[in-house]
């Protein structure tokens, strides 16, 4: 019998703010490596996702004038946390963050597949 592995949605967290001190060009820099992650995981077979596509258009809908402002930090984390039920991984990427290691350890606590490597996620088939 064959083993087959099924699609997964993973959850790319990595950091968005962390030591950037808000420079947009950092912070793009930082969404650019989530993405690239994410293009990575889509040619393994599986569904990429990543909070930011979900939060950043729902703050700007909202009316967020600038990045921690009370919008964005009412709806920035809370969106990923509650895309993380309907995901079935999540892939840890980059460097220092609160916010992704708390993705984790929510992921963690809702029984997630985690991932620290995109090695560790095998193709399907």
């Amino acid at each position: 019998m064959i083993e087959t592995t099924k699609p997964l949605m993973i959850l790319v967290a990595g950091p968005y703010r962390s030591g950037t001190n808000d420079d947009p060009n950092l912070i793009a820099l930082n969404v650019k490596a989530m993405t690239e992650a994410a293009l990575q995981i889509y040619e393994m077979g599986h569904l990429p996702v990543l909070g930011e596509w979900f939060a950043l258009p729902l703050i700007e809908a909202k009316g967020s004038k600038y990045i921690g402002d009370e919008i964005f930090n009412a709806l920035f984390h809370p969106v990923a946390i509650k895309l993380i039920d309907h995901c079935d991984a999540i892939l840890r990427i980059g460097g220092e963050s609160s916010g992704a290691d708390e993705m984790i350890n929510e992921g963690k606590k809702k029984g997630k597949l985690i991932f620290y490597d995109k090695n560790e996620i095998k193709p399907t088939d």
